[in-house]
């Protein structure tokens, strides 16, 4: 999700397409925060383990 939200941010900052850099930022930031939660022993969606 990490990896999708900064391509979407490159993709948004190369086109001028503002909704694609929105969206990448929240994927990004969503991704880091399931990847803090998942390293930290919490379940994330179900799972003991994000990746």
């Amino acid at each position: 999700m990490i990896a999708l939200g900064i391509i979407l941010l490159v993709i948004g900052f190369l086109t001028g397409i503002s909704i694609l850099w929105t969206l990448g930022i929240i994927l990004a930031v969503v991704g880091a925060a399931f990847w803090i939660m998942g390293s930290m022993g919490h379940a994330v969606a179900g799972r003991r383990h994000y990746w």
